[in-house]
């Protein structure tokens, strides 16, 4: 396959506004998200929805397109990054990288990568990690993967998403938000309107799942730290001190 790796940004976060710009140990949270990015080895550029990200972007010396900053979602936001990038369809596979997260491990868009290469009918590709602490299970804001997954595999067939409880021995997979889609894959979700599921978990994954698009789960150690909130915020500020 032949992937690229887009990372979708805005500046009107709702929790934290102007989040890809905060400054992070001396550089914006987006460039530190763009920079790890670059070093999985795969083309990257940053499909921004403000003038401002993309010349935060180019200063440092990335690639970055200006999207139309209405759009509904991340998902939108590459969808339109890509037919500007890449009108010729060379890329089959886009990885979704997150803005948010400033300290991603570059081998997490290679793992998706590698899981829509090795699946042949895999249309998404996700992560999951394990439960941080027992009071995941009922946190509302940690979504939830309810997988198809084998005694010591390290990846599955994703049956649902859910921000609600889930009970029994079984260990809790908590999703992570980095997608690899195949190019049709993405096409076909955008193109298609919100679905009930999606509108009642606040979930744009459950569309792809009623449209009957398959989404793979590969699991991976450790959640990356996502800035969602200024406590976040902080916190990134203080590992960017340690690496």
């Amino acid at each position: 396959m032949n992937p690229l790796i887009l990372i979708p940004a805005r500046m009107a976060a709702t929790r934290l506004p102007g989040k890809p710009l905060a400054d992070i140990g001396g550089r914006p949270m987006i460039v530190r998200a763009w920079e790890r990015a670059v070093a999985s080895g795969l083309p990257v550029a940053v499909a921004a929805g403000d003038a401002e990200i993309v010349a935060a972007v180019e200063a440092a010396g990335g690639r970055a397109v200006l999207t139309d900053p209405d759009l509904p979602s991340g998902s939108d936001r590459i969808r339109a990054a890509v037919e500007a990038i890449d009108p010729d369809g060379k890329h089959d596979a886009i990885i979704n990288l997150q803005g948010d997260m400033p300290f991603a491990d570059p081998g997490l868009a290679r793992t998706c990568a590698d899981l829509l290469d090795s699946q042949s009918g895999c249309d998404i590709a996700t992560l999951v990690a394990r439960e941080a602490e027992v009071g995941d299970r009922g946190n509302p804001d940690v979504v939830k993967a309810v997988l198809a997954l084998d005694d010591g595999a390290t990846a599955g067939r994703a049956l649902y998403f859910t921000r609600s409880t889930l009970f029994g021995d079984g260990p809790v997979w908590r999703h992570i938000g980095l997608y690899g889609y195949r190019r049709e894959a993405l096409m076909r979700f955008c193109a298609a309107p919100p679905s009930p599921l999606e509108r009642r978990e606040k979930l744009e994954q459950l569309r792809a799942l009623e449209m009957g698009l398959s989404i793979w789960a590969a699991v991976i150690t450790e959640a990356p730290l996502s800035v969602d909130s200024p406590a976040d915020l902080a916190a990134a500020r203080a590992m960017a001190v340690r690496v």
